[in-house]
């Protein structure tokens, strides 16, 4: 996926200029994981094991930690799902209704 996908959608979006903030899961910071974000973004990757150190409780670089998925989760449980398919559309419906404003 980081091949195939997520590496040449940087290169679509200037990767040159681009800051990269990954949170520290194990599979995230895998060595293989962190060196190719190295070599694609050199010292613009912030994470666990990469070059700047990934600060796991700042409210400024991780907002959807702070924000979102509190959000999400209380809206797409609001009507207690009883399917994991109907939670899957909540959640779905739930983040379809989030508008640029609500993220600023």
């Amino acid at each position: 996926m980081i091949t195939n996908f997520f590496i040449p959608e940087l290169n679509n979006h200037y990767v040159q200029e681009l800051w990269f903030l990954q949170d520290g899961a194990t599979c995230h910071t895998a060595r293989a994981t962190i060196d190719l974000l190295k070599d694609t973004l050199g010292d613009r990757l912030i994470s666990r094991f990469g070059p700047v150190n990934w600060p796991p409780r700042s409210c400024d670089l991780t907002p959807l930690d702070y924000f979102l998925w509190g959000y999400v989760k209380s809206l797409a449980y609001a009507d207690k799902p009883q399917t994991l398919d109907h939670l899957e559309d909540n959640i779905r419906r739930v983040i379809a209704d989030i508008r640029p404003q609500m993220l600023e």
